[in-house]
């Protein structure tokens, strides 16, 4: 085969100015571990990012001109993977579509102008494909045959046999970030999460089996990384005592000085008050913890298998350390006016800095969505952003939900600015577009 061009895709957010580019701008990871695999066996990959090129996908399809493409991403770029993978068709290319999206979901691309669909994290089956090797036995691998699709046995992939990324188009493009800390590499050090809360198809991944990476391998990816702030992108970094113990003690030898980033759950927080500050001690700068509620009721029905007092004790904990909490809130279709009234008023409370309000979403392929297939007033796959509502709210319209959610969001934001927050974005545009959207139907 004279043809070793591979371009790998991952599309962009949304095509509109109303997203968060330029505020969290998130390191191609997976391609970037793909393409160490495909440099090791011969091949010539490519990364096309649409969060961060200018130049446009098929314009930079036809420069190429490769023998394959490969196409990442999640719920709300469906439309844009498929779209990449049609032109790509047109070229005569192989089309390849792996990702989140695709392996909880995998059906939702059984289309003739797709030939392959990877429902697992093992990336080494890529180069099975391009060689036409034993694809009958490629882990997840779901083949299209022209009039059926044939699906290959799933299994749980060990994280530890990953490689190392290949960051040189990390390193080429310095703008990705996490809010004020740019550039921001990300670090995964598991797959699959180990909790089974109720709205989340996170512990659905990877069969259900969570993987972890041996913590030493971890120190030695960050010292090797040409960075200083580290974004662990892992679904619940704070999980293992001794394991982040260990964490710690090997960053103090190796003398590593960064900025971190990570998820992390209330409860673990609250019990670990002195783990927390030997965190901060190295460099930890942003926690995202999924509070998801103002009240234990919300917290009950979504199996978080938690509580208010951890919430307000995780919080505090944060604050004391001068760890910087993100808290992150669900905003229920059963709410009522009073509801994301309280939700502010938690957030003032508590004092917490930042605060991200996701609308509640019932994720596709899953329980929740059967549950709420009646309710459902989209289809649309771009509508699973999380700033969408997708089912019809219990108590009001959907009109009126979403300008108590806008309320709700301008509130927090004016409350942001006032406290020079988020001097880095654009707040007038920001607080344009929530006032223009509070009374209008639209996410």
């Amino acid at each position: 085969m004279d043809n070793r061009k591979i371009l790998l895709v991952h599309p962009e957010i949304s095509r509109t100015k109303y997203n968060f580019a330029g505020i969290i701008d998130n390191e191609p990871l997976e391609l970037e571990y793909i393409c160490t695999v495909l440099k090791d066996a011969g091949y010539e990959p490519f990364i096309w990012d649409g969060q961060v090129e200018e130049q446009p996908f098929v314009k930079r399809l036809a420069d190429i001109s490769p023998f394959a493409v490969y196409v990442c991403g999640r719920t709300r770029q469906e439309n844009f993977m498929k779209e990449y993978c049609r032109a790509a068709k047109d070229i005569g290319c192989i089309t390849m579509i792996g990702g989140l999206h695709a392996q909880h979901n995998h059906k939702r691309f059984y289309e003739s102008y797709i030939d392959f669909v990877f429902r697992s994290f093992d990336i080494f089956g890529i180069v099975n494909v391009l060689e036409n090797k034993a694809i009958d036995t490629v882990n997840g691998l779901c083949i299209n045959r022209g009039n059926r699709w044939i699906e290959n046995e799933a299994v749980p992939f060990d994280i530890k046999r990953l490689p190392r990324p290949d960051r040189s188009y990390f390193y080429a493009h310095p703008r990705y970030r996490y809010l004020e800390l740019q550039p921001c590499a990300h670090v995964r050090t598991a797959y699959c999460c180990p909790y089974k809360c109720k709205f989340c198809y996170r512990n659905r991944l990877n069969c259900g089996t969570y993987s972890a990476r041996d913590i030493a391998d971890v120190v030695d990816e960050i010292a090797s990384i040409e960075c200083d702030n580290i974004y662990f992108i892992d679904d619940d970094f704070l999980f293992g005592e001794k394991r982040l113990e260990e964490f710690i003690r090997l960053v103090k030898e190796r003398g590593i000085h960064k900025k971190y980033v990570c998820y992390g759950r209330a409860d673990f927080i609250s019990k670990h008050r002195d783990l927390m500050e030997r965190l901060k001690e190295i460099g930890f700068y942003y926690v995202l913890v999924g509070l998801e509620a103002a009240d234990d009721k919300h917290l009950y029905r979504y199996n978080k298998k938690s509580d208010l007092y951890a919430n307000s004790a995780a919080v505090e904990i944060l604050n004391d350390l001068g760890i910087n909490a993100m808290g992150m809130f669900i905003v229920d279709l059963d709410f009522k006016a009073r509801d994301f009234r309280d939700i502010s008023k938690w957030v003032r409370k508590h004092k917490l800095k930042h605060a991200a309000i996701s609308i509640f979403t019932p994720e596709m392929n899953s329980e929740l969505f059967e549950e709420y297939r009646s309710r459902l007033i989209t289809r649309d796959p771009s509508h699973w952003d999380y700033l969408h509502v997708v089912a019809k709210p219990s108590h009001m319209s959907v009109r009126r939900y979403y300008m108590h959610y806008h309320i709700l969001i301008g509130r927090l934001f004016l409350r942001a600015w006032r406290q020079g927050i988020y001097d880095f974005i654009d707040y007038k545009f920001f607080i344009g577009s929530i006032v223009k959207n509070m009374f209008r139907f639209g996410g």
